[in-house]
This record gives C-alpha cells, sequence and structure tokens, in this order.
C-alpha cells in the first residue's frame, strides 16, 4: 500500500506555511518529501521526516540541480503527484528597512530571482516526467505584494512573485496538454515568524479584519493538488481575507 500513497515534494519546509503544508498533507496520508536549507529540525512533525528531508540552496543554480537529482532518486521512478514551490526569500535593509528599485543591489535582484522565480522552474521542469507520470499538480506559493506595492516587501521580492505568476500561468498553458495542472496560491498578511513589526497596521485594510493562519493556507493548496480541483489550473488564488480587494 505505500507505493500507493501519493507523493508532495515541497520547498521551504521549516516554518509557517511549509510546516503547515507538511502537517496538512501528511494527515492526509501523502508522503511529504521536504526541501530546505536547513537540516532536518527534530521538532517537525512528520514521522518520515529524517528520511525524506533534502538540503538544497535554492540560491545556487548548481546545487538546485544536484537537489532535482537526489528528489528524482527518492522517488526512484514512482509518480510525482504534487510540487508545492514555496520557499521564497524578501531581504530587508538594516533595521529592517524596506528595499525599494533604487536601493536594492543588482547582485541581490538576481538572487532573489533565482530563489523565487528560477527555482520553481528548474524544479518543474527537473521532475516533469515524474509530474507526468503522476498526472500530478504544481503550486507556487506567490504573494499578494505581486499585485501591488506592498508596505513591508521590497520591490525585488515583490516584482519576482508577479513574474512567479505569469510563469505560472504560462506553465499551465504549456503542461496542461500532458495531465499537469499548475496552479498559484497568493497569500496575503499571514501570522508566521517572518512577519515585519507594525504589520497590525494593516488589519483595518483587511475585510475579515485578522491575520491568516498557515493552516488556512496550507488548507488551499491541498485542495489545488487533491481531485476536488481536478479541472482547475492557470489560476491564482488569493488567500488573504479579501484584503486585495
Amino acid at each position: 500500500m505505500a507505493d500507493e500513497r501519493r507523493t508532495l515534494i515541497l520547498t521551504g519546509a521549516s516554518q509557517g506555511i511549509g510546516h503547515a503544508t507538511v502537517k496538512r498533507f501528511s494527515a492526509a496520508g501523502w508522503r511529504v518529501i521536504t526541501a530546505s536549507r536547513r537540516a532536518f529540525s527534530e521538532d517537525c512533525p512528520w514521522e518520515a521526516g529524517p528520511e525524506d528531508h533534502i538540503r538544497i540552496d535554492l540560491a545556487d543554480p548548481e546545487d538546485v540541480q544536484r537537489g532535482i537529482e537526489e528528489m528524482r532518486a527518492r522517488l526512484n521512478g514512482a509518480p510525482l503527484s504534487a510540487l508545492v514551490n514555496n520557499a521564497g526569500i524578501s531581504p530587508k535593509g538594516e533595521n529592517g528597512i524596506r528595499l525599494g528599485s533604487l536601493n536594492t543591489e543588482l547582485d541581490l535582484w538576481r538572487e532573489v530571482f533565482q530563489v523565487n522565480f528560477y527555482a520553481p522552474l528548474a524544479l518543474a521542469r527537473g521532475l516533469f516526467e515524474e509530474l507526468k507520470q503522476g498526472q500530478g499538480s504544481v503550486v507556487n506559493v506567490t504573494s499578494i505584494a505581486g499585485g501591488r506595492v506592498h508596505r513591508f516587501a521590497g520591490s525585488a521580492y515583490s516584482t519576482s512573485k508577479a513574474a512567479l505568476a505569469a510563469l505560472t500561468r504560462e506553465m499551465a498553458a504549456d503542461f496542461g496538454p500532458l495531465g499537469i495542472r499548475v496552479n498559484a496560491i497568493a497569500p496575503g498578511e499571514i501570522d508566521t515568524p517572518i512577519l515585519s513589526p507594525g504589520v497590525d497596521d494593516l488589519l483595518p485594510s483587511i475585510p475579515m479584519a485578522r491575520l491568516g493562519k498557515p493552516s488556512e493556507v496550507a488548507s488551499a493548496i491541498y485542495f489545488l493538488c487533491s481531485d476536488t480541483a481536478a479541472y482547475i489550473t492557470g489560476g491564482e488564488l488569493h488567500v488573504n481575507g479579501g484584503e486585495h480587494v
């Protein structure tokens, strides 16, 4: 029966939304292969964590390729049911200051785009055969900042997420005829350890008047990877309590 389990590969699993996503899929009986820069934490909640964790530096294109080969080796010919590109970086300046288009070094722009944009594309292409075999689903985690200037998110981050949303549409068109669905989740202000100080000032602009929970984003990701969403591709689902309206 273990060979018939669905398998998820998830980047950025160490905390926040990634951590909640692991819990959600594990609770549904999926095998979860996690990937992040950090070593596996003993505090993580899933049984196969140490065996199914891969250390990978998405900022290093060569390490991304190495990581893809390790992922394929872990799958060992089995189909891949879902790839969730959750990892992302949002650099800040001194004292947490927002970095705009005028004060972000070009090398930092390149690093942000490598992690937030190029790595998701490389992973989907590198795992294409396994996704095709599993008639799988790709979910790219974008951001509300990809569609507007955000008070806290920097220009490089926001632009990379807008590009990832556009890539999601392109991938949906290219992968769809082969049975692979590609969608995006655009979270708003989610209560995670990486929230910027002062985020509570944004609550009046959120119709639901509260921060989102990581588990609420994880449930939306699970929905897009499930059979319930079998005819949904090329979409970007806003999970932000109405902040985008």
